[in-house]
């Protein structure tokens, strides 16, 4: 997989610095996770499609002012979509320490101004609202709802980057559309979707 191909082949509008930015995230994400664990993620590949299964949605996704990441991990999706969405101001919340540490490295070495880092559970986090809240690899669908309920109203738009197992998570009258690629099932719940 050549990454920079494969997302300009998406028709994504990317900031001219977006693959620098990249190149210097894997290089500090390789060096990190030898000492800290960060992500099971341990070589190029896994990494890239790591990176283009965070920036596939930014394809679909409506321009927005803010957005929630649940569950931050080593940048998936949120730190990737931050650095895609430079106009959107992006929460990334993470409770674990050596991971929140990351993040915040990352954002003051790459001098991210639009990411904030919270380290604590999203459910310690005062409610704020979001124009999308997205999660990747956290919980099902139904936690994810009851998690992100302080931090959306009707006109939210939530993504949640699911497996095949997407279908039995959502149920018939939950406003949403699945969007599939490959390896990924974008779950999109919103108004209008």
């Amino acid at each position: 997989m050549n990454l920079k191909t494969e997302l300009c082949a998406l028709k994504a509008e990317l900031p001219d610095n977006f693959f620098e930015n990249i190149a210097r995230y894997k290089e500090h994400l390789f060096k990190w996770n030898k000492i800290h664990n960060l992500t099971g993620a341990r070589d190029e590949k896994t990494v890239d499609e790591f990176i283009y299964d965070a920036v596939f949605p930014v394809s679909f996704l409506p321009k927005c002012r803010n957005l929630l990441d649940i569950g931050t991990g080593a940048g998936f999706p949120g730190l990737i979509l931050a650095m895609a969405l430079p106009e959107t101001e992006v929460t990334l919340v993470e409770p674990i320490a050596k991971r929140a540490s990351f993040l915040q490295f990352i954002k003051a070495d790459l001098g991210l101004e639009n990411v904030r880092v919270v380290k604590k559970r999203v459910e310690e986090m005062p409610s704020e609202i979001f124009d999308i809240v997205t999660s990747r690899a956290v919980t099902d669908t139904d936690m994810l709802l009851k998690l992100s309920e302080n931090f959306r109203d009707e006109s939210s738009k939530l993504l949640f980057y699911k497996g095949e197992r997407v279908y039995d998570e959502v149920s018939k009258d939950l406003k949403h559309r699945v969007i599939k690629t490959q390896n990924r099932h974008y779950l999109l719940i919103g108004e209008d979707v």
